[in-house]
């Protein structure tokens, strides 16, 4: 594994992503994660997991540097296999918390609406969807899944504005479940985790398969018309302007002298 690492201790599988400053998400991450969490839902010396990142970022998406740069064969591979991922997390049957140890935006923030419980940083971090104005549609999934948590109103009109929000707002709305400063971020996430795992394991599973019963359904439904959509606006000359102007922002940003 080269863009993740797994450690475990008391059966529980703490799965940190690790790639470059932000994480941000590649096809290589997201096969090695679909593998890792298959891997952890089979693997009984684990109960549970926690989903976290590094200091100042969980992740910041989708890495459009790089998938910029994917030919329509690789583009296609990604998202199918990022589609997967979504549909391997939804449908997970262990404990698992997303601590969030910084910006959650995009790809991140749908890894983090996956989990069965959200724990944030304090800190002037952003959290949300913001597809829209990156130029990528958004699939009905990622509304179903973003609506289980903060209500169709809000996840239908944030997602139609590509909204951020931060920490506390976050809170209010529902989107994470609660706030703790970093150095406590992966304790606490421990301690919800256990408090998960101290119910009989057949019966808390299947009660969160039986709940998540609409969401599992939904993300293995055939999306291939979904992903054609997709595909054509990804590739549209107005979408490769923006993406462009993005892309030439992250770079003056990457190599700005740090103050």
């Amino acid at each position: 594994m080269e863009t993740i690492q797994i450690a475990v201790n008391d059966k529980i599988a703490v799965v940190t992503l690790d790639r470059g400053r932000s994480n941000p998400i590649n096809h290589q991450m997201v096969k090695e994660l679909t593998n890792c969490i298959k891997d952890l839902e089979n693997d009984d010396r684990v109960g549970g997991v926690i989903l976290t990142g590094k200091e100042g970022f969980f992740s910041s998406g989708a890495d459009l540097m790089e998938v910029y740069g994917y030919d329509e064969q690789q583009a296609r591979a990604f998202w199918t296999d990022f589609f997967a991922l979504q549909s391997t997390l939804i449908a997970f049957k262990k404990p698992i918390v997303a601590a969030l140890s910084g910006h959650s935006p995009a790809g991140g923030c749908v890894l983090a609406v996956c989990c069965d419980y959200r724990l944030m940083a304090e800190g002037e971090y952003i959290i949300g969807l913001n597809e829209i104005p990156v130029g990528i549609i958004v699939p009905e999934g990622i509304f179903k899944v973003y609506a289980f948590w903060i209500g169709k109103q809000k996840a239908y009109q944030f997602l139609l504005e590509g909204k951020l929000v931060k920490v506390n707002e976050a809170l209010q709305i529902g989107l994470i479940d609660e706030v703790c400063q970093a150095e406590d971020l992966l304790a606490q996430a421990e301690k919800k985790v256990k408090t998960y795992m101290q119910f009989n394991p057949v019966t808390w599973s299947q009660s969160k398969l039986n709940l998540r019963q609409e969401l599992i359904s939904d993300s293995n439904t055939d999306q291939s018309a979904t992903l054609n959509q997709m595909l054509k606006q990804w590739w549209a000359p107005e979408t490769r302007a923006t993406l462009e102007v993005i892309i030439q922002n992250l770079k003056a940003r990457s190599s700005a002298p740090k103050k």
